[in-house]
């Protein structure tokens, strides 16, 4: 992990999900200034997927960045779907990106076709990370063994050789559930180095992580990025969890979480941030927002002092397991 250290040097970036109009439809202006922010923060890692709005949010983040010294800032992309020129009907998530039909393909030649089109919209010569996306039970069902054996013998081969040639700096996955990170890390044939993974290891969800998966990094000396660290908004008062509804019973464990941290004086942002990074298997977390003043709110939290007494009522209480690494 220590060459992924050397390339990440803060524990936190920014991610472009809602830049592709996730939720809702982004003025471009809004999108420009959030990314502005951000980089006059000081932030230097950018996390994004053709995936997110069809290719709007690289072009988005490509056009500002492209006015950047490409040795100033760290940038990771993701492979898994190809962007055609032919349109067609949007629903779900990114039903207000642009309209262009997206094909899911993670065989070799469709990989090359990715990063191609992605360094394109990023107007940029090179990638530092390439994540296989939502190569994931969530977004394929049963199907998505068949289509982990498809990125085995195509994408994971092409993404290793690029790291072996010094073309990329790191790969891995990009998902929103633990097990494909895991089995990917067992192949004796490919070595990911970096994986992303989001919702799994927050405040509201981590058990399952931190006995499965963490150790499995550690193990391989690889790293995780965490994404979604606010579980989709829902431990800021928002509406979505984990890019869905928000759960009963989650409602219930955020209520709990946030009478604790108002009797400690503590942000749950500040509490979610510090707790995400804790872990020595996390590089950095990437929070997305398409609200430029959010980007200083996140920094702020990240340096925000947390008493110990909070972690401890947490603990008693059961809101986080006793084992989890704070921020102490």
């Amino acid at each position: 992990m220590d060459h992924i250290n050397e390339l990440l040097t803060q524990k936190i970036g920014l991610g472009t999900a809602p830049l592709g109009n996730m939720f809702r439809e982004v003025p471009e202006e809004e999108a420009q200034a959030t990314i502005e922010a951000a980089w006059n923060a000081g932030i230097r890692y950018y996390d994004t997927a053709p995936f997110y709005g069809a290719g709007l949010a690289e072009l988005r983040l490509g056009k500002f960045l492209s006015k950047q010294n490409r040795d100033d800032y760290v940038l990771s992309t993701k492979i898994g779907r190809v962007i055609e020129d032919e349109t067609e009907e949007k629903e779900g998530l990114f039903t207000n990106g642009r309209t262009n039909k997206i094909t899911t393909d993670y065989s070799a030649e469709a990989t090359h076709t990715s990063i191609d089109q992605s360094m394109e919209r990023l107007q940029t010569n090179r990638l530092d990370f390439v994540f296989v996306h939502d190569l994931s039970p969530d977004f394929h069902g049963d199907e998505w063994i068949a289509k982990f054996e498809e990125a085995r013998t195509g994408a994971f081969l092409v993404l290793d050789d690029l790291k072996k040639q010094g073309v990329i700096k790191g790969w891995g996955l990009g998902v929103n559930t633990t097990i494909p990170i895991e089995l990917a890390l067992q192949l004796e044939q490919v070595h990911p180095t970096i994986s992303l993974q989001a919702t799994q290891y927050t405040l509201l969800d981590h058990e399952d992580t931190l006995r499965r998966m963490m150790p499995e990094v550690e193990q391989s000396n690889s790293a995780i990025v965490v994404g979604a660290p606010y579980s989709s908004g829902a431990l800021l008062g928002g509406d979505h969890y984990n890019y869905g509804e928000i759960p009963e019973d989650v409602q219930i464990k955020i209520n709990k979480l946030t009478e604790v941290a108002e009797s400690h004086g503590v942000s749950l942002k500040a509490a979610a941030l510090q707790f995400s990074t804790a872990h020595p298997a996390v590089a950095a977390v990437i929070p997305g927002s398409t609200r430029p003043d959010r980007i200083k709110e996140d920094l702020d939290a990240l340096q925000e002092t947390i008493p110990e007494a909070f972690w401890q009522e947490l603990i008693e209480k059961q809101l986080i397991s006793a084992v989890a690494p704070l921020p102490l």
